[in-house]
């Protein structure tokens, strides 16, 4: 869990970031062949040509999401998500957004390649008054052995002073691999207080 301070206005906040990659799989094969020599086979022709052309237009593209949403429940990989039916929260509750980012850049490493990315957020009254933000809220990255495409962001969020009311959330990811940045919008509302 990470906690930071968050410039509020009167609210409280405490969140939690996670990133990872699909592949629970991945990481046992690579833990049986870690005493082997590393191995890589030939591409057919058109599966390679269509490879390359993935890797030129991720490169060049801007840094963009294709999935943004608010979850229920616990994510459990890449793709393996329950969104949510609205985007009504109970005061105080937690909110989980789901992310999927495209276009990052990557640095490279001596183990392979870095995505190397992190998150800011603001939560914007009805009128766009800023009432939360952080800057820096959380880092999201991983390295792998080769370029993923296939990479999420779980955010977790939980605002105790939020009235009943209509409010945005923007959450905006900075690529520091690829010096890019996007930023997403989640309208969401806090209901009303239940009677005990």
């Amino acid at each position: 869990d990470m906690t930071r301070p968050a410039r509020t206005t009167g609210l409280r906040f405490a969140g939690r970031a996670t990133a990872a990659l699909e592949g629970a799989s991945l990481v046992i094969l690579t833990a049986q062949t870690a005493l082997r020599a590393e191995t890589t086979t030939a591409l057919p022709a058109p599966l390679a040509d269509a490879w390359s052309a993935l890797d030129t237009a991720w490169d060049a593209a801007p840094l963009a999401f294709t999935t943004a949403t608010f979850v229920k429940g616990k994510v459990e990989g890449f793709g393996r998500y329950t969104p949510r039916e609205d985007a009504r929260f109970a005061p105080g509750e937690t909110m989980v957004v789901y992310a999927e980012p495209v276009g990052f850049g990557y640095d490279r490493v001596e183990d392979g390649y870095k995505v190397d990315l992190v998150a800011d957020f603001e939560i914007l009254n009805a009128s766009g008054q800023v009432l939360a933000s952080q800057t820096g809220f959380a880092d999201l990255g991983m390295t792998a052995r080769s370029r993923v495409h296939e990479f999420h962001a779980t955010l977790s969020f939980a605002f105790e002073g939020l009235r009943a009311g209509e409010y945005t959330l923007a959450i905006a990811l900075h690529d520091r691999a690829g010096d890019k940045s996007a930023t997403l919008s989640l309208p969401f509302s806090v209901t009303q207080p239940t009677a005990d």
